[in-house]
């Protein structure tokens, strides 16, 4: 099936093989996992489980959705805007350059169009409608990451793709010319042409693959970070707690946006996904910033609740003086300028708070980078 992908060879398989990460044949998690950050008794759940268990993990109705274009036609005052169009895409508009990452507009998370899990509702953007990008990210390559009918789609445009080392073998199978892809390792730049903006891959931990688990670990997984001479953001893609954290403030930081994965956590697969707690904490090792949760709100891949990464965010953020960034589908916010957080998806079911207050926190609130 071609939405598998491709494997690397010749140059690009060498230079994966010259790579930090690469651990016999295949790419290896190599920073220790935090001791008693995976629970020993936690079992992972069974097949049933993910096919009828849990509550409420699916909306009862389609999410609030905005449309961003009018928006995007105006430059951000602040010169930093972000668009969540749903899960990890982002359209990041961040000193005068667009870019994406992780985009997903296929119908599922899967290899196939027809099974698998399915997203809530559609994007609220037509891809085709997106304004020019001056680049594509991609932090890895499972489905809910790279998707393959919107790689298809990309193809055809003449973005480039910055992308974490490997996963060039599985765009270039798509269809995307091998000049317009930057495969990068872990604290390897590169800097969009014509502009004074830098792309960054950092670590992250995880794992990834899209066939049979024999061939997982082919190509690495990555954080990203987007600098620019006034603003820097974090994206973490997927990733378990990690200490590597505090070498990414060291040295890529401090942040003025921190976008962290909180959906899809499980006890059992810890050390591979944060969940709201162990998001807060990995935003403290960072070093602060604005707070903007992704991977969540769009697609059933864990037996919780589908807002309770958000619930629990809104109840602890706030104790830590953390800002949550939290817009609805399609809205296009300037990180700067939000002062409070309603919690729009109490709109959704009825089990949620009929009281919708806002969240609010100090405007002039600083995080400590030690």
């Amino acid at each position: 099936m071609k939405s598998f992908g491709s494997k690397a060879h010749g140059l690009r398989l060498e230079r994966m093989q010259d790579s930090p990460q690469w651990q016999g044949d295949r790419f290896r998690n190599i920073h220790p996992i935090p001791a008693g950050l995976v629970n020993p008794d936690a079992k992972m759940p069974s097949l049933s489980e993910f096919l009828c268990g849990g509550v409420r993990r699916v909306p009862t109705q389609p999410l609030p959705a905005l449309n961003p274009l009018d928006t995007w036609q105006r430059t951000p005052a602040s010169g930093l805007r972000v668009t969540w169009l749903g899960h990890s895409t982002v359209l990041v508009e961040l000193d005068g350059v667009r870019v994406l990452t992780d985009p997903v507009w296929g119908q599922r998370a899967s290899p196939s169009q027809l099974a698998g899990p399915r997203r809530f509702q559609p994007v609220p953007v037509e891809l085709k409608a997106l304004p020019p990008l001056d680049a594509v990210l991609i932090s890895h390559d499972h489905y809910d990451h790279l998707c393959f009918p919107t790689i298809r789609a990309l193809a055809k445009t003449d973005v480039p793709f910055v992308v974490s080392l490997g996963v060039g073998a599985h765009l270039e199978g798509w269809g995307v010319p091998g000049e317009r892809i930057i495969e990068l390792d872990w604290w390897q730049s590169h800097r969009l042409p014509g502009t004074e903006v830098e792309i960054t891959a950092a670590p992250a931990q995880h794992f990834s693959g899209r066939g049979l688990p024999q061939a997982w670990n082919s190509t690495l997984w990555s954080s990203l970070v987007i600098r620019g001479p006034r603003h820097r953001v974090f994206f973490s893609g997927d990733t378990g707690l990690t200490d590597q954290y505090a070498e990414i403030r060291q040295r890529l930081g401090p942040f003025d946006l921190v976008m962290v994965e909180v959906g899809a956590f499980n006890p059992a697969w810890a050390d591979k996904h944060l969940g709201p707690e162990n998001a807060l904490k990995a935003h403290r090792l960072l070093g602060g910033g604005a707070f903007m949760p992704v991977h969540w709100g769009t697609f059933n891949l864990a037996l919780h609740a589908w807002d309770q990464p958000a619930e629990t965010l809104l109840e602890l953020a706030p104790r830590e003086g953390v800002q949550l960034v939290m817009p609805e589908l399609g809205q296009a916010v300037e990180p700067v300028q939000v002062e409070s957080v309603t919690p729009w998806w109490r709109r959704v079911d009825s089990a949620g708070s009929e009281v919708a207050l806002p969240v609010t926190w100090p405007k002039t609130l600083a995080w400590p980078l030690d």
